[in-house]
């Protein structure tokens, strides 16, 4: 485990870019899982402003999970992308893969999974990404795996349907064995509110693995936290 910690939310975002800059130029294909939440956005916005050599035509982009709400709408993970990255910058069509929130949960969940399938490199026969870029709540989930569905994690699925605790919101969710086979996984965290649970998950507190994002381990042994100082203060 790496952990990244900067002062502020932008230097997170700044620090993040230069990461990821310099992984898609090693890699002739890069295959990036995408999270929602605020501090992407941020990332998104400092790559479309500061990083106009990237070759995005070698980068593939999925999400890590959706809303289920079309794709113009304001809460799709997809918009958000959209909004803050993908109309500002200049990569194939072909490159961007969504999930399509606005179908029937279930199907989609398994149309998905089958996508990932077909467009990823297999490896001990699981989708494998390059990146899984993953966000963590103030409860302790990521992707759309929540404390009271954590039994999702171990789903022998790709994809599956998960339900936000309090909106009854439906979501679809990678699952934690295509997160851990990734070669890379990195958390993006800031803000006082996650301080909390960083400190339960990084310091392994009693209790730490009824939060979903204490189960993220890939077996290639990397995985990054990016915090900003207000998400690390009880860690230092």
């Amino acid at each position: 485990m790496h952990i990244n910690i900067s002062p502020t939310k932008t230097e997170v975002a700044k620090n993040f870019s230069d990461y990821l800059e310099e992984l898609i130029k090693d890699n002739k294909t890069t295959h990036i899982a995408l999270s929602g939440g605020s501090t992407p956005k941020v990332v998104f916005d400092y790559m479309a402003e500061h990083y106009e050599e990237v070759d995005w035509s070698t980068v593939h982009l999925y999400w890590g999970d959706e809303r289920c709400v079309p794709p113009t709408d304001s809460e799709s993970n997809y918009k958000i992308t959209v909004d803050h990255l993908l109309s500002k910058i200049d990569i194939p069509k072909d490159n961007i893969h969504r999930v399509l929130g606005e179908d029937l949960p279930e199907l989609e969940a398994g149309r998905y999974g089958k996508v990932l399938e077909e467009e990823l490199p297999i490896v001990d026969n699981i989708p494998q990404f390059d990146l899984v870029i993953l966000g963590m709540g103030d409860d302790g989930h990521t992707a759309s795996i929540f404390p009271h569905e954590i039994g999702l994690w171990d789903s022998p699925n790709n994809c599956e349907v998960a339900i936000h605790p309090d909106s009854g919101q439906r979501r679809i969710t990678i699952t934690g064995k295509l997160i851990n086979n990734a070669k890379t996984v990195v958390f993006l965290v800031t803000g006082s509110s996650k301080a909390e649970k960083v400190r339960s998950i990084i310091t392994k507190e009693e209790g730490h693995e009824n939060y979903p994002a204490s189960l993220v381990a890939p077996t290639s042994g990397e995985l990054i936290w990016f915090l900003d100082e207000e998400a690390a203060a009880q860690i230092n």
